[in-house]
């Protein structure tokens, strides 16, 4: 008998462990979800005037924005602080060369390397899932909330 219930509450704390990373989880896309726009690419200040935004969607766990020329979306995955895009997809239209087009590789290389996040105080960091270096970093546009 004794095995039985300490067996039952073997199982149970494995559940109610699970069930709290579910929260856990949800509650991390949910406090991603809304729209940022882009500052910075590995060591490259860009200004809002580049244009670069992402927009992350709980609900569905998508994501969507604009490299500055071109439209994306796609699908995010995160697990604590852990964060992957999946699916990711893109328009090709002919942009201008230089700063943008540099900035589109930057930003499609950053979404295919990232390996965790940090989001505090409305700033967005994505790191390399490699080296833990930063690949971007992104205000949230709080305007939108109220």
């Amino acid at each position: 008998m004794k095995k039985a219930i300490f067996a039952i509450a073997i199982l149970i704390s494995f559940i109610s462990c699970d069930e709290t990373k579910k929260v856990i989880d949800v509650a991390g896309s949910v406090q991603l979800s809304g729209t940022y726009t882009i500052t910075k690419l590995d060591e490259t200040t860009v200004g809002a005037k580049a244009g670069i935004t992402m927009t992350f969607a709980a609900i569905d766990k998508s994501v969507r924005g604009n490299t500055g020329c071109n439209s994306f979306f796609g699908s995010y995955n995160n697990d604590l602080y852990a964060l992957t895009f999946s699916e990711i997809a893109m328009t090709e239209k002919a942009c201008p060369a230089g700063n943008i087009m540099q900035n589109e590789i930057k930003f499609a290389n950053a979404l295919n390397n990232t390996g965790s996040y940090n989001l505090q105080d409305n700033v967005l960091t994505l790191y390399s899932k490699t080296d833990r270096s930063v690949l971007l970093t992104a205000k949230k546009d709080t305007k939108e909330a109220q």
